[in-house]
């Protein structure tokens, strides 16, 4: 067992899929004061704003092939959530509107009135929260392996988590016990989940055990369903067809509840689609965002 109260839990979803720890290149990121807390946040390009929004433990980096992959024709902003990566977890409650709340707070301090927003997992559930309670700063909504309403399954899943993090016998067999949830067959057999394992390590900013489990305890709470029907933005759903985390059913039923949203399954694909196929990733939500762009008003910052 790993101590009663372990210092740190890395930060799994942090890892890069590309580049390798050997090609890293050095951050463009700052702490930025909002909604009172400091977060660790990174920009890359210009062009119409696009905000991701992380999940479950992940800082920037786990958005790297989108940061780089989409600066080209986006200003890219990517931050450290509350209790991960850089950016501490203050005391208090921890909740998914509060979350969303600090997006909007971090679109105000950097100057971004409206946004692409885009989230993963824990990160959807933030951006449904941000566009039901600051729907004028969402220009549309990309919601990849998403819920809105936990069932008996998940909640047993994020139980058997919670205690994880505490009751495994080391942080190595930690990871290799929950990727399992998170990537593909094929990356566990080709060797790409024990060189995320290895660089999620190496990682120097890992995840303390307790905000591992309270950012999941806030995730597992989520409840929008009967919301989603006054948004108003134009809205994606991605699910991944081998995702065992957040199954496409919970996916299904998110675009169901969005008026007009699209739903979409992603073929032979798992939790984490924009690292295991950023290229695929990447091509779609850019069509998506020219589409939208193509739909509304052009405005003095951009489609």
């Amino acid at each position: 067992m790993l101590d009663a109260a372990p210092e740190r839990l890395a930060a799994w979803h942090g890892a890069r899929l590309a580049p390798t720890m050997e090609e890293e290149v050095p951050l463009m990121g700052e702490h930025v004061e909002a909604n009172g807390a400091r977060f660790w946040v990174e920009r890359r390009g210009e062009g119409p704003d696009v905000l991701l929004l992380a999940g479950l433990s992940d800082p920037v980096e786990a958005w790297q092939a989108q940061l780089d992959g989409l600066c080209d024709r986006y200003r890219v902003t990517a931050f450290d959530n509350r209790g991960a990566g850089r950016t501490p977890l203050p005391d208090g409650p921890l909740t998914v509107p509060l979350m969303a709340d600090d997006a909007a707070a971090l679109m105000s301090a950097l100057g971004v009135e409206r946004a692409h927003v885009a989230g993963f997992s824990g990160g959807s559930l933030i951006a449904q929260e941000l566009a039901l309670r600051h729907p004028d700063r969402v220009r549309s909504l990309v919601l990849v392996s998403a819920w809105a309403r936990p069932d008996a399954y998940f909640r047993t899943m994020t139980r058997f988590w919670h205690w994880l993090a505490a009751e495994a016998p080391g942080e190595r067999a930690m990871l290799e016990a929950f990727l399992l949830w998170v990537y593909t067959p094929r990356a566990h057999a080709d060797g790409t989940v024990d060189r995320i394992i290895d660089e999620t390590l190496a990682f120097p900013h890992p995840q303390p055990a307790e905000a591992f489990q309270r950012q999941l305890d806030a995730f597992a709470a989520h409840e929008t369903l009967d919301r989603l029907p006054t948004i108003t933005a134009p809205a994606l759903v991605l699910s991944g067809e081998c995702d065992i985390a957040a199954p496409p059913r919970f996916g299904r039923a998110v675009a169901d509840a969005i008026p007009g949203a699209d739903f979409e399954m992603l073929f032979g694909e798992a939790h984490q689609p924009f690292q295991e196929a950023p290229e695929k990733f990447n091509a779609r939500v850019d069509a998506f965002w020219k589409e939208v762009a193509g739909q509304s008003p052009v405005t003095e910052d951009g489609p």
